[in-house]
């Protein structure tokens, strides 16, 4: 019996790099994300970026809005198996 999905390779340099390129700092990002119905904390953004926590589906579909990028691929560029 699984108890939930588990991250085992972190998306979090690029999501960092991502919203450096978009010139968010991590308080920026996170009351964005809180607008959009996202709770994050900046602790918890930090966590993400640090590969120290799971992202969640509705976090990433928010990152690609508040990051400006148009495709998911952004997310996973440069990661492998």
């Amino acid at each position: 019996m699984a108890s939930g999905l588990k991250q085992d390779i972190s998306i979090g340099q690029n999501l960092k790099a991502l919203r450096k390129k978009a010139h968010l700092s991590q308080r920026e990002a996170s009351a964005q994300l809180e607008i959009l119905g996202v709770s994050m904390t900046e602790d918890i953004l930090a966590k993400i970026e640090q590969g120290r926590y799971s992202v969640r589906i509705s976090a990433l579909l928010a990152f690609k809005q508040i990051y400006k990028v148009s495709s998911f691929d952004a997310f996973f560029e440069g990661l492998e198996l």
